[in-house]
């Protein structure tokens, strides 16, 4: 590339992804970097994005998306100053507004997409808008917009960029030149251009760029030239480069042609665009202005592309996970340094190490948010590789957390050391190996006290419930100022019948202060400690024999009342035959509605085509799951939580209520074990029927960022109204909302009133055409987390509008966020007993209820040695809510503020030495910026400020 550009200043070159690119860099000498740069400097080659990949835009969660985006960026300002002004995503399947909103934050000014539902890209062609101003659909101006193209034809490739006729346009991609590797499934090849023909192939090429123009609104057009695997060898850059250079020499020496032609970057295209678009010489050529976003997408016939929503769940949630210790990493590790400069005792705590962590874990997330990984679509051996990136940042992020940890409770900071061979603190859970799921760690509690560090990741003061595995059922906690705390022993199941004798699980009640650290102390107890569970198991039918000591077990005879657990807001009615849910009431109000939780096959259709990892393509409608045995049922009754667990055969499904006033007691918590590993050709799913009155209208979130309400269409296949769900869906009628809150991104759909599903897992046996080459047979034991939520709706007049926004209640937003960042805790070693530790709380009192903390995410240094500087990246997200909800009784201990937040009052010990506000990724300063003293938000907004904490 770098030999080819500097050959010809005419030659132009975009490239995009940062993970890519930064290895390349790395790899190269002085010599040829600065020959790199003087390109960018010529305009001869440009980053695009500039993201560390161009991401998947369904079931990626807005915080990775920012995250793979600011970590591009920042490669960028360190290594080569280059500043991308222009998206380009030609292969994600499907696209969200929320990735616009992300562009248009950090600073881009124009976006290219390509992959849209085929009729849709046929009305935009058919209208002329192609090109359009991109509006956020709860942007009351247009402070949102950003303009983007949407590529017209079926492809990104040479056959499908010149003009609507594949046919040519694969002559004029000369990698195709007889002789070669890849040659025209059209069976008329490309020849190279000479003095004889050039006039015969201009009028050809010409011909399909004055038809490609037509579909657009001004005389300037873009022919893209590239495709997968390009530009690999020289012999392919002379080929193209040469070819083109001459039918371009020609076009423009013939001025009959009414013809100007030439190479260029994207954004050297919209700069163009532009010109001509607003161009006061002619007549005003306006774009339209354009909200909601591009799913489902389907490329041909009924091939709807809404298989990859499911794909590979196991994987879909490992990077939720991930997500959720990098985020609480980051924030614990900033708090931390700050802490550290204030006291000024730096010990040998490892801060570059640490953040040499950091980084690598940020770079292994934003990989996985790549249009091939997160989405479950890539081989059996580099999804391998993907889990094993994910699964050793988690174990690292574990290690920042608990040096970060250990560094803030000691009450005598200079009793700090570090030492890597014993470890201060311990997870609580360690997952064995990159496909398995995580396992807890049994302590060992004496009547020595044993302290157990809880940290809190989310901006709220919490009450939430921790669940530890302990080695007696004798156990009592107890805060770190003497006080008892509620707290229920459970047992550890070894299987359905069978408990653990060696280690029991202890659930107390832990309150604890937002970002900050809890202490709570573990020891035998003679009596009085906490209380035990009881049992009841049933079984229609079939045989049942129960082991476990210490706990009072009941097998009734007669098994036909329905089952029940209830807490303080809720109660749940359960089949006695299946264990699963059919009615819940709301204590509140009393009122019960009918709730029945069911699960359904889906096999794939007997057509030629098939589903596969990308497709889904059904065989008709759900059959309910019919058990061949009848299942264990077991109900677990407690002081602390209460649940019912059903053992199916490839499901074992658990209903649980927490016994806590507050957020976390009013939702059901539903935990499916999934296992589908000796199935063909079928998907699992789970199924929510109500008597909600929701007809054709449901609502799935964008990203975990926004909601985009849904209409299922009968005309269409089944296949067409399903939508990813990132991290919720809902249905509504005029007195109630049914949400359903997830912890992975899975795909979700309400094909009749008053129903939501979601496919849990899918095993397909063959490939879907689509360029990955195999089937989805790597399925593993999959963990998949909900909560749900019953929720009255204050009658609005005027009934149901048919508005194109919603906006979840704050009790949704604030159970979704305990959901996807639960509380970590981690045992002071055996060894440490003896320091003194103390509690810590950052914050003086919870954020605003609308306001979450994104990211406080350490900048590293202009020095060379990998460490952190002095600065933070501090992102905030003004969550957009929906007042037609009561926040009474709902336990929320927070207020709204109209967006503001004084940062005076913000930490209780910590300063901002200096807040300064910039684009989302820290491109741009922001001029005019908010006053030191006050943060302003709109709603929706994210906005990062650089800070300096001491």
């Amino acid at each position: 590339m770098v030999v080819k550009l500097h050959e010809d200043s005419r030659r132009k070159m975009i490239w995009s992804e940062i993970s890519y690119f930064s290895k390349w860099w790395d790899n190269i000498d002085d010599q040829k970097r600065d020959a790199v740069k003087s390109l960018f400097e010529h305009g001869q080659l440009e980053i695009t994005t500039g993201g560390w990949v161009m991401p998947d835009e369904a079931n990626s969660h807005y915080f990775a998306l920012i995250d793979q985006l600011l970590e591009g960026h920042q490669w960028l300002e360190r290594n080569v100053g280059v500043k991308p002004q222009t998206g380009w995503a030609v292969d994600p399947f499907g696209h969200s507004p929320t990735q616009a909103y992300l562009l248009k934050q950090a600073g881009l000014a124009n976006m290219l997409i390509q992959r849209v539902h085929y009729s849709v890209k046929k009305h935009f062609a058919s209208q002329k808008t192609l090109e359009f101003f991109w509006r956020q659909n709860w942007d009351p101006a247009s402070s949102t917009d950003i303009l983007c193209h949407m590529m017209p034809f079926y492809s990104y490739d040479v056959p499908h960029t010149c003009g609507p006729d594949p046919k040519i346009c694969c002559q004029f991609d000369f990698k195709r030149l007889p002789g070669g590797r890849v040659s025209c499934p059209w069976r008329v090849p490309p020849q190279p251009i000479t003095d004889g023909n050039v006039q015969q192939r201009v009028q050809m090429l010409l011909d399909q760029y004055r038809k490609k123009s037509k579909l657009f609104r001004t005389k300037v057009v873009m022919v893209p030239l590239g495709d997968d695997f390009r530009y690999a060898e020289a012999l392919e850059w002379d080929q193209q480069f040469q070819n083109y250079q001459k039918l371009f020499d020609y076009m423009n020496s013939h001025p009959e042609l009414h013809v100007k032609a030439q190479f260029g970057t994207i954004t050297d295209y919209f700069n163009a665009l532009r010109k001509s678009a607003i161009d006061p010489g002619h007549a005003s050529a306006s774009l339209p202005v354009v909200s909601g976003d591009f799913f489902t997408y389907a490329d041909r016939d009924d091939h709807y592309w809404s298989g990859y929503f499911t794909s590979r769940p196991f994987y879909k949630r490992l990077d939720r996970v991930l997500e959720s210790h990098l985020r609480a990493a980051e924030i614990l590790y900033s708090l931390t340094l700050a802490n550290i400069q204030r006291f000024r005792k730096l010990n040998d705590f490892p801060a570059v190490e640490n953040n040499r962590l950091l980084t690598e874990a940020r770079r292994n997330l934003g990989l996985f948010q790549h249009h091939d990984a997160i989405t479950g679509t890539g081989k059996d051996v580099v999804v391998i590789d993907y889990g094993t990136r994910l699964f050793h940042s988690i174990l690292n992020l574990n290690q920042v957390i608990v040096n970060s940890a250990h560094w803030l409770v000691l009450k005598d900071k200079s009793a700090y050391s570090h030492n890597p061979s014993k470890a201060f603190l311990q997870m609580d859970d360690i997952q064995p190996a990159q496909d398995a799921l995580p396992r807890k760690t049994v302590l060992k509690i004496s009547s020595q006290p044993r302290s157990v560090v809880v940290y809190n990741p989310t901006e709220q003061d919490r009450t939430s419930v921790v669940t530890v595995y302990v080695n007696t059922p004798h156990v009592c906690v107890i805060t770190d100022h003497g006080q008892p705390v509620p707290a229920q022993v459970s047992a550890v199941w070894d299987d359905s019948t069978t408990a653990s004798t060696e280690a029991f699980q202890l659930s107390f009640v832990a309150q604890v202060p937002a970002l900050g650290l809890g202490l709570y102390q573990l020891s035998t107890a003679v009596s009085g400690g906490a209380e035990t569970a009881e049992y009841v198991f049933l079984r229609q039918g079939g045989e049942l024999s129960v082991n476990m000591k210490h706990f009072t077990v009941n097998i009734p005879q007669d098994a036909s009342t329905p089952l029940s657990i209830h807490n303080p807001h809720l109660q749940i009615w359960s089949s006695p035959t299946t264990g699963l849910m059919e009615r819940l009431k709301l204590k509140e109000n009393g009122s019960e509605h009918q709730i029945k939780v069911e699960f359904a096959w889906y096999g794939t259709t007997s057509n030629r085509d098939k589903s596969g990892a990308y497709l889904f393509l059904p065989d008709g409608e759900a059959k309910m799951y019919s058990p061949a045995r009848s299942p264990v049922i077991r109900v677990t009754k407690g002081s602390v939580f209460s649940e019912i667990t059903t053992t199916f055969d490839h499901v074992t499904h658990t209903l649980r209520l927490y016994n806590v006033q507050g957020v976390e007691g009013q939702a059901v918590e539903i935990c499916n074990l999934v296992d589908i590993r000796g199935e063909f050709n079928h998907e699992i799913a789970m199924r929510l029927t109500s008597d909600v009155d929701s007809k054709d209208r449901f609502f799935t979130d964008l990203n975990g960022f926004q909601i985009q309400p849904r209409r299922t269409m009968a005309k269409l296949p089944l296949q067409a109204n399903f939508y990813p769900m990132t991290s919720m869906a809902y249905i509504q009628d005029l007195g109630t909302r049914l949400t359903l809150l997830t912890a992975q991104s899975l795909g979700s759909a309400s094909l009749v009133s008053g129903q939501l599903e979601v496919i849990m897992d899918r095993r397909l046996n063959q490939d879907d055409n689509r360029g990955l080459g195999q089937g989805v047979l790597d399925n593993k034991v999959t963990a998949s987390t909900f909560r749900l939520l019953l929720e009255k709706r204050a009658k609005t007049d005027g009934g149901e509008k048919r508005s194109p926004i919603s906006y979840p209640s704050l009790l949704s937003h604030m159970s979704s966020l305990y959901l996807n960042h639960p509380l970590i805790s981690m045992a002071v070693s055996m060894e440490a007993q003896s320091l003194s530790l103390s509690a810590f709380t950052p914050l003086a009192s919870s954020l605003p209820c609308d306001i979450h903390l994104v990211n406080l995410r350490s900048i590293q240094s202009k020095e060379d040695g990998g460490g952190p500087s002095d600065e933070a990246a501090l992102i905030l997200h003004r969550k957009g809510f929906d007042c037609a909800f009561s926040n009474r009784n709902t336990g929320l201990l927070c207020a709204t503020t109209q967006g503001k937040i004084h940062t005076e009052k913000l930490f209780s010990e910590l300063r901002f030495q200096s807040i300064i506000p910039v684009s989302l990724t820290l491109m741009h300063t922001t001029e005019g910026g908010s006053s030191k003293e006050e943060i302003r938000l709109k709603p929706m907004e994210i906005s990062t400020y650089r800070v300096q904490l001491t």
